[in-house]
């Protein structure tokens, strides 16, 4: 019969780093694709107000958002303390408004051009006259899928 003998410690073969540089070029390959930043500055205050019933969109791609609200605090030498309007990465009145729908719909494929929500982006502390300007200024570009953007609570404060 043999022996079966132990030739001592065996020692556990080392990693093979070679392959790292190319994960780590496929992991920020991957978050390079798939981060979006985000396309406008913001120029009014916003602090939406709180819903207990709400919805998530389902195609962020299909959203167009207009900002209503009081100017920052360092435009607010400028621009004054009234709300204004914006739209994209600059302030407009509600006369820019059908423009800027017309411009919006011209940028995306015909087949969505419908489908298109109207995100307002009211800052709480802004009064509703101003809002329904901007309702009625889509309503003539016939963009007629409005959303308001809030942020959810269990309970609604008084």
């Amino acid at each position: 019969m043999s022996k079966f003998r132990k030739n001592g410690k065996k020692s556990q073969p080392a990693v093979n780093t070679a392959a790292l540089p190319d994960i780590v070029f496929m992991l920020l390959f991957f978050f390079m694709v798939t981060t979006t930043m985000r396309e406008t500055t913001l120029k009014v205050e916003n602090k939406t107000p709180f819903a207990t019933e709400i919805e998530k969109l389902e195609r962020k791609s299909l959203v167009s958002y207009i900002y209503i609200g009081k100017p920052t605090k360092d435009l607010q030498a400028v621009f004054g303390t009234a709300p204004r309007i914006q739209l994209n990465d600059a302030f407009k009145t509600k006369e820019d408004i059908f423009q800027f729908v017309e411009m919006e719909k011209e940028e995306r494929d015909e087949l969505e051009r419908n489908l298109i929500t109207w995100s307002l982006k009211v800052d709480q502390k802004t009064e509703m006259g101003i809002v329904t300007d901007v309702k009625q200024e889509l309503r003539k570009a016939n963009a007629l899928k409005i959303n308001y953007s809030t942020k959810k609570t269990d309970k609604i404060k008084n």
